[in-house]
């Protein structure tokens, strides 16, 4: 099953630059060895903004959880740098376009 996931992040004044963009370059190699696994389809990084944006492929909303919260940004304390999670499960577009022939009749 394919998951887009989004996070928005945001830099609490306690924490100095150099602690706050420390603790994302730990969750790039994390998340760039997902993406050497296979576990995470792509990512990218929105510009201008602290989010990023990944496709993860996974059997179950398990699977999402363990894999989420194993990230460093978990591991490590700095959840509370995470504002927003959004999780959307992706539909195949061929499946879709088949299902609206069978919903519309023709």
């Amino acid at each position: 099953m394919e998951i887009m996931l989004r996070v928005d992040l945001a830099k609490p004044q306690a924490l100095s630059n150099k602690e706050f963009y420390g603790i994302w370059l730990k969750e790039t190699f994390a998340a760039l060895e997902g993406v050497a696994a296979g576990g995470i389809k792509n990512i990218w990084k929105a510009a201008g903004k602290y989010q990023v944006i990944a496709v993860f492929d996974v059997e179950n909303a398990d699977q999402m959880d363990e894999a989420i919260h194993n990230l460093p940004i978990w591991t490590e304390g700095f959840s509370h740098i995470v504002t927003n999670i959004e999780w959307t499960p992706l539909r195949n577009y061929q499946n879709w376009s088949d299902h609206l022939k069978e919903m519309s009749g023709a």
